[in-house]
């Protein structure tokens, strides 16, 4: 008991400090952006290609979380993170922009398998509580995160995009010495021999009561990416 809760507390952190990366850079991508001069267009392509790349290689990390293990996935998906705030930190055009957006979106894959870590070590009966502390971690890194960003990026333009890729390599460090793997070597075998099956994703999503959810967070998230696209070029300029 006290193992799965150590377990369940080093997730947390991880989230957590993750997130407050993530938050870091949010409110000022937007502002950088507008100094490369980019069209509404280019711009809006910018701000989707993060979540383009998560769309499409989530699914492929969590797959291979199985087959591999939780840690690997983690551990390289936190390093593809740092090294995509590096990009943003010190870029000099709208390529090293998309550069960045384009990185981080694709190893960003570490939220999803740090729920897998969840699913893992908890009963079903304990699961939802499991998840509601990954909501919570999710919450107040994107709670600080903004308002370190706003602080950090009056000090030095640059330093918002390195204090991220810390924040990230600090989440790396926790995995490397606190997290044990969580998906034994019978079930790794088991993943091994069964490919990742696209009918059997299309039957999950179509599921009665998979689609409705689905649904209903594609409707959240839309509403707040055009909130978190626009919020600070109309702070600025309003």
């Amino acid at each position: 008991m006290k193992a799965k809760k150590a377990q369940l507390g080093t997730v947390f952190l991880i989230v957590f400090i993750d997130l407050i990366g993530f938050g870091i850079v949010i409110p000022i991508l937007p502002l950088y952006a507008e100094e490369f001069g980019p069209s509404p267009i280019v711009f809006g392509l910018l701000m989707a290609s993060f979540s383009a790349m998560q769309f499409i290689f989530a699914p492929i990390l969590g797959r291979l979380s199985d087959r591999v293990g939780r840690r690997p996935v983690l551990l390289v998906s936190l390093v593809g993170s740092a090294v995509g705030y590096l990009i943003f930190g010190f870029a000099g055009s709208m390529v090293m922009l998309f550069a960045s957006r384009i990185i981080d979106g694709i190893s960003g894959g570490n939220i999803s398998t740090a729920q897998a870590v969840i699913a893992d070590i908890t009963t079903p009966e304990e699961r939802a509580k499991g998840m509601g502390m990954i909501g919570a971690a999710f919450g107040l890194g994107f709670i600080l995160g903004p308002a370190f960003g706003g602080l950090l990026v009056q000090v030095a333009p640059w330093l918002p995009g390195v204090a991220a890729a810390a924040a990230s390599m600090t989440a790396f460090v926790m995995v490397l010495v606190f997290l044990p793997e969580t998906v034994d070597p019978e079930a790794r075998a088991t993943a091994r021999r069964h490919p990742l099956n696209l009918k059997s994703l299309g039957d999950a999503v179509s599921h009665p009561m998979v689609w409705p959810c689905l649904v209903i967070v594609f409707l959240i998230i839309f509403a707040f990416s055009n909130f978190e696209t626009t919020f600070a070029q109309f702070a600025v300029h309003a």
